[in-house]
């Protein structure tokens, strides 16, 4: 535990040193200082307990601390702590490299190391964008994205995302992509076209724009995330939108770029979401859960297809993109680490078990009148609660949801009216209880 002195000094520098992610400098809340965490949960420097209901930002697989990661961490740093990529390669890469390639859509070949999901997906989008220069395809140069999107922070990123606040002081410095509006429905039926309400014309909607931007020829791919948009509150839509959407870019052999790095290791129910459609990615991006949320990992891959316009003795058709820590070692042994723990019975099972209690837990609070939809796939439960303001990241209900449930010792970090639940695997059926039992409470305030 930290002295009561040595705590204000801890919070006086962070004040004075340090510029957190997504945080206004002015109004914000001070930070609260993690002196450990073990499992489901977080310590601060005063014995409080908080349930880490929302996995660290969605990175955190099974738990923290996991003594497995740990003890391939250390054991990898005794060997080989880094080393340069380029012209070099070690055990913990390749390995990595190999069995991601084993639980992927059996089309990805390739395996490209960055060190977070914003960079694997920057690299996906350079690398569909070069796939159509070296083939000397001059007009294939524009992208295809939906309307809510969020790929990251860079320039790549934000250019294929949502323009909001969030990128607005570069919107003149991002390239040009083309949305289609989000295919608000997630009933299979719905999409299935069995039923004639106006989420299926949504969907016939955004069908319809895929078709008329394939059909000019000038696509060079299409980013999505797949069945769940994270960051625009964890909003769904079902397999078969996507799956019609990816039908028609292959017709035209459009590239399609999956991002799955909040979606992939099993949050969906499945390993990866695209699992879900029998049209699989060209490429795929892959960060936050790969190493179980202990270290900073990015990966992209890629299909044969895609290899094949790179795979030449010509200087000019080379991929020219690479980072300092690529493959770092530490971060792929904590990686393959976490595949041992991911692909165990158990783990799946505790997978299923959550995605069943979601599922129980909606049926209980259905006829509450204060949200206005609640949506689950695999690990994840979205409730959009009732409010005047729009449904997006900056709605101001978010403040105060964020700090009920932190005064129960919950982290629950809404993404403004949306408040989601996406647990850590090791969660226990009674925590999870306990998490609903305060939702259900706040519900009925």
């Amino acid at each position: 535990m930290i002295e009561t002195n040595l705590y204000s000094e801890i919070l006086r520098k962070d004040q004075a040193y340090i510029w957190h992610p997504f945080t206004p400098l002015v109004g914000s809340e001070p930070p609260l200082p993690i002196v450990k965490a073990e499992g489901a949960y977080l310590y601060t420097e005063d014995g409080q307990k908080i349930l880490d209901a929302i996995a660290s930002w969605w990175v955190n697989l099974h738990g923290h601390s996991h003594p497995h990661i740990a003890k391939a961490i250390f054991e990898q740093a005794q060997k080989l702590e880094h080393v340069i990529f380029a012209g070099f390669t070690h055990e913990p890469a390749v390995k990595l490299a190999e069995r991601l390639l084993a639980i992927l859509p059996s089309n990805q070949s390739k395996v490209f190391f960055s060190d977070n999901g914003s960079t694997a997906c920057e690299v996906a989008i350079k690398m569909a964008l070069q796939y159509w220069y070296n083939l000397g395809e001059a007009q294939r140069t524009e992208i295809i994205a939906l309307q809510g999107a969020y790929h990251g922070d860079t320039f790549g990123g934000m250019s294929v995302a949502e323009r909001n606040l969030f990128n607005k002081p570069f919107l003149e410095k991002l390239f040009d992509v083309h949305f289609l509006p989000f295919p608000a429905c997630y009933e299979v039926a719905c999409c299935a076209g069995k039923r004639n309400n106006i989420q299926c014309f949504s969907a016939r909607a955004t069908i319809q724009k895929m078709q008329e931007l394939a059909e000019t020829g000038k696509i060079a791919a299409f980013m999505y995330e797949p069945l769940v948009q994270g960051a625009a509150g964890m909003r769904m839509y079902s397999p078969e939108i996507l799956n019609e959407l990816l039908r028609i870019a292959q017709k035209y052999e459009i590239l399609c770029i999956a991002d799955e790095v909040m979606t992939g290791f099993g949050r969906t129910g499945k390993l990866f979401a695209s699992e879900y459609c029998s049209h699989q990615p060209d490429i795929m991006c892959l960060s936050k859960g790969i190493t179980g949320g202990v270290m900073p990992l990015g990966v992209t891959t890629c299909t044969e297809k895609v290899i094949s316009a790179f795979r030449s003795a010509e200087k000019t058709k080379t991929f020219y993109h690479g980072h300092s820590y690529t493959a770092n070692p530490l971060a792929c042994a904590a990686a393959n680490a976490s595949l041992d723990l991911l692909l165990q019975k158990e783990t799946l099972q505790k997978i299923h078990q959550i995605t069943e209690m979601h599922t129980s837990f909606e049926a209980q609070i259905r006829s509450q009148k204060r949200f206005a939809k609640v949506q689950i796939l695999g690990t994840i439960l979205a409730i959009e609660l009732k409010s005047l303001e729009e449904t997006n990241y900056f709605n101001n209900m978010a403040k105060d949801i964020y700090k009920y449930f932190l005064a129960k010792n919950i982290l629950l970090r809404p993404l403004g009216n949306v408040l989601y639940v996406m647990p850590p695997y090791c969660i226990e059926k009674e925590e999870l209880e306990w998490i609903y039992r305060e939702i259900n409470d706040f519900l009925q305030l």
